[in-house]
């Protein structure tokens, strides 16, 4: 069975999307592969009740309890690897990763990012593509790499930028299509 790990900070829609995408269509068994855990750094992150409602294993790593970067990073390697992952999958896990623990998952760790990469990594991505002027903004699923916001694109869906449109009402339209392409982007990487 191939294992996908993952990992959020808050209510976890993609995680849910993913999570309901392997149900319906069937994961195990068409594909021989099941979401094995979701591991959050926050004790109350919302994702973690939905996933445990869904039989799925939960872990909480507070990166509170740590002095470094580093060292969370360690320990959070060790939480995810109990697991045996084949793919790890950052779904609203705000976290910027050291390169340590980016190299040791290396190919096999994917993030979605609300923005057109690679245009406006980083935060606050709708109020930028708003202030620059963008036309279209959308959302972009990618391997994660040292450097933020910057691997090799997976999938990307485009979303137009309204007339008047405010951020909150642009990230509502963007994060429909995220509970899209980032289910379908993650089947992709584990079909046989």
């Amino acid at each position: 069975m191939k294992n996908i790990v993952i990992l959020i900070s808050g209510g976890g829609s993609n995680m849910a999307a993913i999570v309901r995408a392997s149900q319906q269509q069937d994961w195990a068994k068409r594909h021989n592969a099941r979401v094995a855990a979701v591991i959050s750094n926050k004790a109350d992150a919302k994702g973690l009740v939905f996933a445990s409602d869904n039989g799925i294993a939960t872990e909480v790593l507070d990166h509170k309890q740590f002095d470094s970067r580093e060292a969370f990073d360690a320990q959070l390697a060790q939480v995810i690897d109990r697991h045996a992952p084949d793919l790890v999958v950052l779904a609203g896990f705000m976290r910027i990763l050291t390169p340590g623990f980016v190299s040791h998952y290396a190919g096999r760790m994917v993030n979605i990012h609300p923005s057109l990469l690679p245009a406006f990594t980083g935060l606050h991505t709708h109020q930028r593509a708003i202030d620059a002027g963008c036309k279209f903004a959308g959302v972009t699923v990618h391997h994660v790499t040292a450097e933020l916001d910057v691997g090799p694109i997976l999938d990307q869906a485009v979303v137009p930028v309204l007339p008047g449109d405010t951020a909150e009402a642009l990230a509502a339209r963007v994060l429909v299509q995220e509970h899209i392409i980032y289910p379908r982007a993650v089947l992709n990487l584990i079909k046989d």
